[in-house]
């Protein structure tokens, strides 16, 4: 008996193919093979939504491969992502290749190891319609609002532009922080900060002004402040309780889709879009030393923190074996997914727990290897019990004013000792305290006040704006690294350094939006779709009527926006530059164009002249001595190159610093992150050094 496992990708087909044996034939069908038309708007709004979905352009000679195969076959199985996406594809190809819709041939691997291959199959099910008009209804929204907005804004503002559901949504969030920004005033207000012994220790410690006449401490100007420093000249600083406790402290859950892109943008720097093709590779599969090809996580996209009972079990032997049963908590942990998460399958985790990253570092890319041993940390780490802290708070009266100092211990690492989740700003930390009883009279080394002034929110960065995504309710576990890419591929927002900030043009369009298309950039209606779509999924909505809701008043709202705006257009301002014309002797400006920002003469049409934009950097070339440059690969990545080019070829994707090599004198690269070195890349040189040295 002949059968066919069809996939979407040949890593993956490698990869089943090897747990399956030579009773199956497993194919990819790269992706999907039917979609909506490129060219035309393809969606029958008058019928009903009716998609007119069409075979893939590039795609025809893997479709022909699918069909000879699929006439061999006495039986397919459908084995697709297990999402709505997957799910749809799976749908297409049934479509496609005329197979019985009732029949049992999907199926589904939420990890691709032998175990997990052999459920799958031995699970066959029909294909979940509801999981496919999910699909389609979020296909079919994401075309309206595509396909009847974009064209009004290229009217209005510039062609090229485009508009979508998610997109805006995120683009808006960027241009609000941005206005916060602007419109924050910064305020001034001091603090004082005494540094005290006790009579126990010679050991000095930290406390803060907190209380002034029982009241909260609030300095707004430095006489205040220096009132106060005088009056606590002559003050004697008196021990008036001391609370003493053992705090625990809990691991973070392991990681979904979003966490994972959030705590790989702080720890390692990725980019969400490199995030998830690291993931990917891991899921699907890789060629692992004495084992042949292994999916080494579980699927990538979820956003449910369900963990397996095998796993749990597997960390838990791993857990005693390594540290000891008193890493291990009373009783397995299961941590609580949100209302509306995926539970379909399980969190991010290793698919054999113990898999260590180092006994599979040889066989991993750099990229998969930093994000296994994160996956593979945290899941651990998650399993594990809890760390025990020795807490200790003190009050501190002088005189009329109230201080308070605070510093703990660690009196059992517990997870600790192997992971902890990190965050956007890091807390200073406690220092441990010495001992003080009630009563005690200390003795103060200095007294400072010190000058502060209020901050403005922070620009978000790659994490920060996931976080921001989860938290509205916008988008899913596919869509946040994809939405990313799109705003920053489309000009509207740009990185500066790690945070991102919104464009002219993203800007003018955000207004433009709010003014005309409020729900569209509307995070409360966004994640109202989002719910719609949950609804659908679970057979509680129907896809057409949802559709109705949304697109019947969308088209009123496209008429209003017409007549409002006819005849008018509106201009991105342009971003003045200190580069003069050599033409004209104008100041040039900043224009976006086809192929990104470049710069233009503001005499246009009578001066005509462009340049690109070329960013120096503080180094010079190691071969010719030129300047160095900042550029872009055609993929958008950074890299570093000769300034002299075509002449001089040397490029570097390593950082040039203001460090020279003390062997040669030529700039220094640094490469690799905060533990990575500095290196001299003058050929025959070979200088290099830590940068914890």
């Amino acid at each position: 008996m002949s059968n066919l496992v069809i996939v979407e990708s040949p890593a993956k087909a490698k990869t089943i193919q090897k747990y399956l044996g030579g009773d199956y034939d497993v194919i990819a069908s790269m992706g999907h093979v039917r979609d909506l038309p490129k060219s035309k708007f393809g969606v029958d709004v008058e019928h009903d939504f009716a998609p007119q979905y069409m075979d893939m352009k590039g795609k025809e000679d893997v479709i022909k491969d699918l069909k000879k195969h699929a006439k061999k076959a006495d039986k397919i199985y459908l084995a697709t992502d297990p999402d709505r996406e997957g799910e749809a594809i799976s749908w297409h190809l049934a479509q496609m290749l005329n197979l019985n819709m009732e029949d049992n041939n999907r199926v589904a691997f939420n990890e691709i190891t032998q175990a997990g291959v052999r459920n799958g199959m031995s699970h066959p099910h029909k294909i979940d319609v509801d999981l496919v008009n999910a699909q389609q209804a979020r296909r079919i929204l994401d075309r309206i609002v595509g396909y009847q907005l974009s064209p009004f804004l290229w009217k209005k503002v510039k062609r090229g532009l485009s508009a979508g559901r998610v997109q805006s949504v995120a683009v808006r969030l960027v241009v609000d922080r941005e206005n916060e920004i602007r419109a924050f005033k910064t305020q001034e207000y001091w603090s004082i900060d005494a540094k005290l012994t006790a009579p126990s220790s010679r050991k000095v410690f930290a406390a803060k002004l907190a209380t002034i006449d029982g009241q909260k401490a609030e300095l707004a100007t430095k006489e205040q402040t220096d009132g106060i420093l005088q009056t606590l000249e002559q003050a004697q600083f008196t021990v008036a309780g001391v609370k003493k406790r053992v705090t625990n402290k809990q691991p973070a859950p392991p990681f979904i889709t979003s966490t994972l892109q959030q705590d790989a943008s702080r720890r390692l720097g990725f980019q969400a879009k490199r995030t998830m093709k690291a993931a990917q590779e891991l899921y699907e599969g890789v060629e692992i030393e004495g084992m042949g090809a292994v999916g080494l996580i579980t699927y990538m996209r979820t956003d449910s923190l369900r963990i397996s009972d095998e796993a749990k079990a597997a960390a838990a032997a791993y857990i005693e074996q390594t540290y000891g049963k008193q890493y291990l908590p009373p009783t397995p942990r299961v941590f609580k997914s949100k209302k509306n998460a995926q539970d379909a399958h399980e969190a991010i985790r290793p698919s054999m727990p113990d898999l260590t990253p180092e006994r599979v570092k040889n066989s991993l890319t750099t990229d998969q290897f930093k994000l296994y041993k994160l996956i593979w940390e945290r899941f651990i780490a998650s399993q594990m019990a809890n760390a025990q802290l020795n807490t200790v708070s003190a009050d501190i009266t002088a005189g009329n004013c109230g201080f308070k100092a605070s510093g703990y211990s660690v009196k059992f690492e517990g997870f600790t000792v192997l992971y902890e989740e990190s965050k956007d700003a890091d807390a200073e930390d406690n220092k441990v305290l010495p001992p003080l009883e009630q009563g005690d009279l200390l003795k103060v080394k200095s007294l400072d006040g010190n000058q502060h002034f209020t901050q403005p929110p922070a620009r978000y960065s790659e994490a920060t704006l996931i976080k921001a995504l989860v938290e509205n309710g916008i988008g899913r576990p596919s869509t946040y690294a994809p939405t990313i890419t799109t705003i920053l591929s489309r000009l509207y927002v740009e990185r500066d350094g790690k945070q991102l900030r919104p464009t002219a043009l993203g800007e003018v369009i955000t207004e433009l939006m709010k003014e005309h298309f409020k729900h569209i950039v509307d995070a409360k209606f966004t994640a109202k779709m989002e719910t719609d779509l949950d609804r659908v999924e679970h057979g509680d909505c129907d896809w057409v009527s949802m559709l109705h809701g949304f697109y019947d008043d969308f088209e009123k709202t496209l008429s209003k926006a017409e007549v409002a705006m006819e005849g008018k257009r509106v201009k991105v301002p342009d971003e003045e530059t200190d580069v003069v014309c050599e033409l004209c002797g104008k100041k040039m400006v900043i224009k976006i164009g086809r192929f990104g920002k470049f710069l233009a003469c503001p005499g246009f049409p009578e001066c005509r002249n462009t340049k690109k934009i070329v960013q120096e950097t503080k180094g010079t070339c190691p071969l010719c001595g030129k300047k160095i440059v900042l550029k872009k690969s055609k993929k958008g990545r950074s890299f570093y190159g000769c300034d002299n080019y075509p002449n001089c070829n040397f490029m570097t994707w390593s950082t040039p610093v203001e460090d020279t090599c003390p062997k040669c004198g030529c700039t220094l690269f640094k490469k690799g992150g905060r533990s990575g070195k500095l290196v001299c890349e003058k050929p025959g040189c070979g200088f290099e050094r830590s940068l914890k040295e």
